[in-house]
Protein backbone atom coordinates (compact mmCIF):
# COMPACT_ATOMS: atom_id res chain seq x y z
CA UNK A 1 0.00 0.00 0.00
CA UNK A 2 1.42 3.36 -1.06
CA UNK A 3 0.18 6.71 0.22
CA UNK A 4 1.16 10.37 0.06
CA UNK A 5 1.44 11.73 3.57
CA UNK A 6 -0.46 14.91 4.31
CA UNK A 7 2.23 16.58 6.38
CA UNK A 8 5.52 18.34 6.01
CA UNK A 9 8.73 16.32 6.04
CA UNK A 10 9.77 16.47 9.71
CA UNK A 11 12.86 14.24 9.72
CA UNK A 12 15.76 16.43 8.76
CA UNK A 13 18.69 14.04 9.00
CA UNK A 14 19.23 10.30 9.22
CA UNK A 15 21.31 10.94 12.36
CA UNK A 16 18.23 12.39 14.13
CA UNK A 17 16.50 9.00 14.29
CA UNK A 18 16.31 7.26 17.65
CA UNK A 19 15.11 3.77 18.60
CA UNK A 20 12.76 2.93 21.45
CA UNK A 21 11.18 -0.30 22.60
CA UNK A 22 7.97 0.10 24.60
CA UNK A 23 6.04 3.28 25.29
CA UNK A 24 2.72 4.32 23.80
CA UNK A 25 1.46 4.55 20.23
CA UNK A 26 2.04 8.03 18.80
CA UNK A 27 -0.38 9.82 16.44
CA UNK A 28 -0.09 8.15 13.05
CA UNK A 29 -0.53 9.57 9.55
CA UNK A 30 -1.23 6.14 8.07
CA UNK A 31 -1.82 2.69 9.59
CA UNK A 32 -1.89 -0.76 8.05
CA UNK A 33 -3.32 -3.46 10.31
CA UNK A 34 -2.49 -7.09 9.63
CA UNK A 35 -3.89 -10.24 11.25
CA UNK A 36 -1.89 -13.37 11.94
CA UNK A 37 -3.68 -16.56 13.02
CA UNK A 38 -2.29 -19.54 14.92
CA UNK A 39 -2.16 -22.66 12.75
CA UNK A 40 -4.91 -25.25 12.79
CA UNK A 41 -2.76 -27.59 14.89
CA UNK A 42 -3.87 -25.49 17.88
CA UNK A 43 -0.84 -23.82 19.43
CA UNK A 44 -2.11 -23.21 22.95
CA UNK A 45 -2.44 -19.66 24.26
CA UNK A 46 -1.57 -17.88 21.02
CA UNK A 47 -4.79 -17.33 19.06
CA UNK A 48 -4.94 -14.32 16.75
CA UNK A 49 -2.29 -11.62 16.71
CA UNK A 50 -2.39 -8.16 15.18
CA UNK A 51 0.48 -6.21 13.74
CA UNK A 52 0.12 -2.48 13.09
CA UNK A 53 2.48 -0.75 10.70
CA UNK A 54 2.28 2.95 11.62
CA UNK A 55 3.74 5.88 9.67
CA UNK A 56 4.43 8.91 11.83
CA UNK A 57 5.31 12.48 10.99
CA UNK A 58 8.73 11.47 12.28
CA UNK A 59 9.13 7.95 10.84
CA UNK A 60 7.54 4.69 12.12
CA UNK A 61 6.09 2.50 14.83
CA UNK A 62 5.27 -1.20 14.75
CA UNK A 63 2.83 -2.57 17.33
CA UNK A 64 2.40 -6.31 17.83
CA UNK A 65 -0.37 -7.64 20.09
CA UNK A 66 -0.43 -11.40 20.58
CA UNK A 67 -0.27 -14.44 22.86
CA UNK A 68 2.52 -13.77 25.35
CA UNK A 69 2.18 -9.96 25.30
CA UNK A 70 2.54 -6.78 23.32
CA UNK A 71 5.60 -5.25 21.70
CA UNK A 72 5.95 -1.68 20.43
CA UNK A 73 8.95 -0.49 18.42
CA UNK A 74 9.52 3.15 17.50
CA UNK A 75 12.18 4.52 15.15
CA UNK A 76 11.66 8.26 14.93
CA UNK A 77 12.90 11.69 15.84
CA UNK A 78 11.97 11.51 19.53
CA UNK A 79 12.03 14.59 21.78
CA UNK A 80 14.96 14.49 24.16
CA UNK A 81 16.64 11.52 22.47
CA UNK A 82 19.91 12.23 20.71
CA UNK A 83 21.41 8.73 20.87
CA UNK A 84 22.10 7.31 17.41
CA UNK A 85 20.27 4.18 16.28
CA UNK A 86 21.90 1.07 17.69
CA UNK A 87 23.51 -1.24 15.14
CA UNK A 88 22.04 -4.27 16.93
CA UNK A 89 19.74 -5.02 19.89
CA UNK A 90 18.53 -8.34 21.32
CA UNK A 91 16.07 -8.38 24.25
CA UNK A 92 13.33 -10.44 25.82
CA UNK A 93 9.98 -8.60 25.63
CA UNK A 94 6.77 -9.96 27.19
CA UNK A 95 7.63 -13.56 26.35
CA UNK A 96 9.09 -12.77 22.91
CA UNK A 97 12.69 -12.82 21.77
CA UNK A 98 13.12 -9.43 20.05
CA UNK A 99 15.94 -8.56 17.64
CA UNK A 100 16.64 -5.23 15.93
CA UNK A 101 19.37 -4.21 13.49
CA UNK A 102 19.97 -0.89 11.70
CA UNK A 103 22.36 0.35 9.05
CA UNK A 104 22.72 3.48 6.95
CA UNK A 105 23.42 3.35 3.21
CA UNK A 106 25.06 6.41 1.64
CA UNK A 107 24.35 6.65 -2.08
CA UNK A 108 25.13 9.17 -4.86
CA UNK A 109 22.08 11.12 -6.11
CA UNK A 110 21.44 9.08 -9.29
CA UNK A 111 21.78 5.77 -7.42
CA UNK A 112 19.65 7.03 -4.53
CA UNK A 113 16.72 7.94 -6.81
CA UNK A 114 16.80 4.53 -8.51
CA UNK A 115 17.02 2.69 -5.18
CA UNK A 116 14.15 4.78 -3.75
CA UNK A 117 11.87 3.95 -6.69
CA UNK A 118 12.81 0.27 -6.51
CA UNK A 119 11.94 0.12 -2.79
CA UNK A 120 8.68 2.02 -3.24
CA UNK A 121 7.60 -0.37 -6.00
CA UNK A 122 8.49 -3.38 -3.84
CA UNK A 123 6.51 -2.10 -0.85
CA UNK A 124 3.52 -0.90 -2.91
CA UNK A 125 3.07 -4.40 -4.34
CA UNK A 126 3.84 -6.30 -1.12
CA UNK A 127 0.74 -7.87 0.49
CA UNK A 128 1.91 -6.70 3.93
CA UNK A 129 3.54 -3.38 3.02
CA UNK A 130 2.95 0.31 3.77
CA UNK A 131 4.87 3.24 2.32
CA UNK A 132 4.31 6.95 2.76
CA UNK A 133 5.84 9.57 0.49
CA UNK A 134 6.39 13.02 1.95
CA UNK A 135 5.17 15.95 -0.20
CA UNK A 136 7.74 17.78 -2.26
CA UNK A 137 10.15 14.94 -3.09
CA UNK A 138 9.16 11.50 -4.46
CA UNK A 139 12.35 10.09 -2.92
CA UNK A 140 11.49 11.23 0.64
CA UNK A 141 9.60 8.33 2.19
CA UNK A 142 9.20 5.87 5.02
CA UNK A 143 8.33 2.28 4.10
CA UNK A 144 7.59 -0.90 6.03
CA UNK A 145 6.97 -4.53 5.10
CA UNK A 146 6.00 -7.38 7.41
CA UNK A 147 5.89 -11.11 7.04
CA UNK A 148 5.18 -14.06 9.20
CA UNK A 149 7.04 -17.32 9.24
CA UNK A 150 6.68 -20.23 11.54
CA UNK A 151 7.22 -18.90 15.10
CA UNK A 152 8.46 -15.49 13.89
CA UNK A 153 7.03 -12.10 13.00
CA UNK A 154 9.47 -10.07 10.90
CA UNK A 155 9.48 -6.52 9.58
CA UNK A 156 11.82 -4.29 7.63
CA UNK A 157 11.78 -0.53 7.27
CA UNK A 158 13.42 2.10 5.09
CA UNK A 159 13.68 5.82 5.89
CA UNK A 160 14.85 7.89 2.94
CA UNK A 161 16.77 11.17 3.21
CA UNK A 162 17.33 12.36 -0.38
CA UNK A 163 18.89 15.66 0.72
CA UNK A 164 21.70 13.63 2.35
CA UNK A 165 21.72 10.65 -0.02
CA UNK A 166 21.16 8.42 3.00
CA UNK A 167 18.83 5.48 3.44
CA UNK A 168 18.27 4.11 6.95
CA UNK A 169 17.43 0.40 6.81
CA UNK A 170 16.14 -1.57 9.79
CA UNK A 171 15.25 -5.21 10.33
CA UNK A 172 13.29 -6.51 13.34
CA UNK A 173 12.04 -9.90 14.48
CA UNK A 174 9.91 -11.32 17.27
CA UNK A 175 10.34 -15.03 17.93
CA UNK A 176 7.76 -16.98 19.91
CA UNK A 177 8.79 -20.42 21.13
CA UNK A 178 6.41 -23.32 20.50
CA UNK A 179 3.94 -21.62 18.12
CA UNK A 180 3.48 -21.30 14.39
CA UNK A 181 1.72 -18.62 12.41
CA UNK A 182 -0.01 -18.02 9.10
CA UNK A 183 -0.53 -14.50 7.74
CA UNK A 184 -3.58 -12.76 6.31
CA UNK A 185 -3.63 -9.18 5.00
CA UNK A 186 -5.98 -6.90 6.92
Amino acid sequence: MLTTLQTSYTDTRAGDLAWQLGGEPLPALAVRELSFDAPADGAAGVGTATLQLRLLGASHQVVVAAGPGDCLETVACLPGRRTPLPARVAERVAGWEYEFAARIEELPAHTFAARAQELLALVAEHPHGLAGIFPGDPCAFTALVAQCEERRVLWRTWHAYPQEGRLVCTRSALVLQGAGWAAEAG
